[in-house]
This record gives C-alpha cells, structure tokens and sequence, in this order.
C-alpha cells in the first residue's frame, strides 16, 4: 500500500483523482490539499510515501512548497502535476530534487504506475515533458528566471528581493539581463516574454 497526499487548486480534479487512484491501485489517499501552504501542512502532518502535488497553485505554488518540505523532510518522494512542462519549471523541479513529472491530462491508470514506480525508488518524467525540456533553448540564468517569475506575480523591487533573499540591486541587475536577453523594455513585459517562450 502506497500513501499519498493529493494536492491540487482544481475542486473536480482533485477529487476525481482521489477517488479514482485508489481504485487503480494499491493507493490511501492521508489527505487533499487546495493550496500550497495547505500541502505543506498536511505532508508535514501526515508524512506521506509519495506527495502528489499541482506545479501552478494560488499563492505557493508547487515549486515554492517542494522546496519549503524539503527543508523538513530531505527525502520526501515526489510527483509533480502540471498543464504545462515549461523546461525552466522542469529544470528547476529536478534541482529541488523532484522525482516524478507527469502530465495533468494523464489516464488515472498511468499516473498511478508513476506513483507506484517512484515509491520502488525510480525516477519517471513523460516522454514529452522531457523531450521539451532538451529542445528548449533558455538563455535566463536560474536567478535571472527567478525573479522574472516573481515579477509576473505583481510584487515590487523590494518584494522581490525579500522573497528570493536578494539585495534589490542584485534583483535590479538580474532583471535588466533579463529585459536584455528579451528585448522587452520594462521587467512586468519581460516576465510575459518569458512565460510565452516556455523560458518559466
């Protein structure tokens, strides 16, 4: 028996995907979470073999509470869920030491062999998630995408310096890079550049 924690910000996926995962395998649902703060709670609280967690969720989003569990529990297995496998998410996903990648739009049947297969102790990313990763050409650098992704969130300079624990005129050089490499002329322009590339 496998234990998961399903977290996800869509109300009918979430729940078709606790119903249907344990009837596809030898899966307990310990608990469902809207959010990413939420997710973070109830793997913390309830410790599961394998978290199963949305990348794009309101306020924390996927990467965000990865990174937070990692700080408690190093070895948590994960599967991450996403619309889009932006090669940028992807790459920064394996850094935090994600162990799984599988699309949102995958059969039940399929998403629960990846959990089952991360729980052995393997790796699974799908095949199109990986191969857009590799014929991607990103030129940001990991913190120049950084603050380029909290930007698109609306926060200001100094927000964003006391988000990715940055001195502003750091975040400020990183951000001119940025608009550089995208031949945009204003930071809010070179984070929607970035996000239609896939660069995000």
């Amino acid at each position: 028996m496998t234990t998961i924690v399903l977290a996800d910000d869509e109300v009918l996926l979430r729940t078709a995907l606790a119903a249907l995962l344990p009837l596809e395998g030898d899966i307990t649902v310990l608990a469902e979470a809207q959010d990413g703060q939420t997710a973070i709670a109830a793997t913390l609280r309830h410790r599961p073999d394998v978290l199963v967690i949305d990348l794009e969720m309101p306020g924390v989003d996927g990467l965000g509470a990865v990174a937070e569990i990692r700080r408690t529990l190093p070895e948590q297995v994960v599967l991450m869920l996403t619309r889009h496998a932006r090669p940028g998410v992807l790459r920064k996903a394996l850094k935090l030491g994600v162990q799984g990648f599988v699309s949102k739009s995958a059969e039940p049947a399929h998403i629960t062999s990846v959990i089952a297969t991360l729980h052995t102790g393997k790796r699974w990313i799908d095949p199109d998630v990986s191969a857009l990763a590799v014929t991607e050409d990103c030129p940001l650098t990991d913190r120049e995408a950084d603050v380029l992704r909290v930007t698109g969130e609306g926060y200001s300079v100094a927000d964003i310096a006391a988000r990715l624990h940055l001195a502003p005129g750091t975040v400020r050089n990183y951000l001119s890079n940025a608009m550089r490499k995208t031949q945009t002329r204003t930071r809010h322009e070179a984070a929607r550049y970035a996000r239609e590339h896939d660069w995000l």
